[in-house]
């Protein structure tokens, strides 16, 4: 039998131990708390604007905008829409048509146009301290209100999630070359990147392999001049994505995905129409991986996914795809973005690409 001096010892210590577990698991509600608090005041933000916004298209259809009804009332569903996916879990009265320093609602399409693209901005802005579910839906509005511009006739640059700590950006823009470290520091071991966010540079790399074999036969068939001129810039641009990724899981001592042998197309391609039918098609798949990794991802690979998303996004539109209200987020199928899934015949993967 333990003494008393020893049975009071033991008792003192699990009761020691049990406040030691109480003071993590309070720990960990709090921390869980503040993420939560931190979404909540992002969504409030996001709401409010996305009410003006809504303010906007209302005075706009029903002045200047009269002549062009049909399509500002489909652009003003998606913006509906990005709405009912902010406001999730919030109150039902939350946000107001006219937020604090909003100002009056547009009043031209020009200026609708140029508030879309500045809503597409805002949501970028909140990306960085989002939770990952947050951060995809960001990164998807954002990319729906930046297409909403184009299509609109705002065809200027969205500007990028502040920057954060975090792994420099592959790339700087759609067409221009990767700039990711090009070379890994052979004086010391890079740091292996966390799992979850390894994987979704590998499926964003494994897309753009695909990505690039598809726009092969793309460029293959469409007419000379400017859809071929498109054709061939669209081509470069997934390269440089390709090899920016490569570069930045390489330095980030992940082995990168190899392209696989070959592909299937999701259809017969052989023509100009079908080879356009094809771009849109790559491009729209692609939303899926990008909308994966800004949720997998922080810092400035967070900023950098939701600007490759952006930019698939706006050429999918290009290239005559029809976008839904939220690019690359699973629908009610399952399937990214609405589109149809790929299968594979043994030759190659089934990547959200051709």
């Amino acid at each position: 039998m333990l003494s008393p001096t020893r049975r009071s010892f033991l008792a003192l210590g699990a009761i020691g131990g049990l406040s030691l577990l109480c003071g993590c698991t309070d720990e960990g509600d709090r921390d869980r708390k503040q993420a939560e608090d931190a979404d909540r005041a992002v969504r409030i933000r996001a709401v409010a604007a996305t009410d003006a916004l809504l303010a906007s298209y209302d005075a706009v259809i029903a002045g200047p905008g009269a002549g062009q009804a049909d399509t500002l009332q489909d652009l003003r569903e998606d913006v509906s829409q990005h709405r009912a996916a902010l406001a999730q879990g919030l109150p039902a009265a939350t946000g107001s048509p006219e937020p604090s320093g909003s100002g009056a609602p547009a009043a031209s399409v020009a200026a609708l146009a140029a508030a879309e693209r500045q809503t597409a901005a805002a949501r970028l802005a909140d990306l960085d301290g989002a939770s990952p579910e947050l951060a995809r839906l960001l990164a998807s509005v954002s990319a729906s209100n930046a297409a909403h511009a184009a299509a609109l006739g705002d065809t200027g640059q969205v500007a990028p999630a502040p920057a954060a700590s975090g792994s420099p950006p592959p790339s700087a823009a759609a067409s221009g070359p990767a700039s990711a470290t090009g070379s890994a520091n052979t004086s010391a071991k890079p740091s292996p990147y966390p799992s979850p966010q390894a994987t979704a540079l590998q499926s964003a790399l494994a897309a753009e392999h695909a990505a690039v074999y598809g726009y092969g036969v793309v460029g293959a068939l469409l007419p000379v001049g400017p859809q071929r001129e498109d054709g061939r810039a669209s081509y470069a641009a997934h390269q440089a994505r390709r090899d920016g990724w490569q570069r930045l899981l390489a330095n980030g001592g992940v082995s990168p995905t190899a392209a696989a042998p070959g592909y299937r197309l999701p259809f017969a391609v052989k023509d100009a129409a079908d080879a356009k039918q094809l771009a849109a098609y790559i491009e729209t798949q692609l939303t899926g991986a990008y909308v994966e990794l800004t949720g997998a991802s922080t810092g400035a690979l967070r900023a950098e996914g939701a600007a490759a998303l952006r930019e698939t996004a706006l050429r999918a539109v290009h290239w005559g795809a029809e976008l839904p209200a939220l690019p690359g987020m699973p629908s009610a199928d399952g399937a990214a973005g609405g589109a149809p899934s790929n299968p594979s015949d043994g030759t190659g993967s089934a990547s959200p690409s051709a």
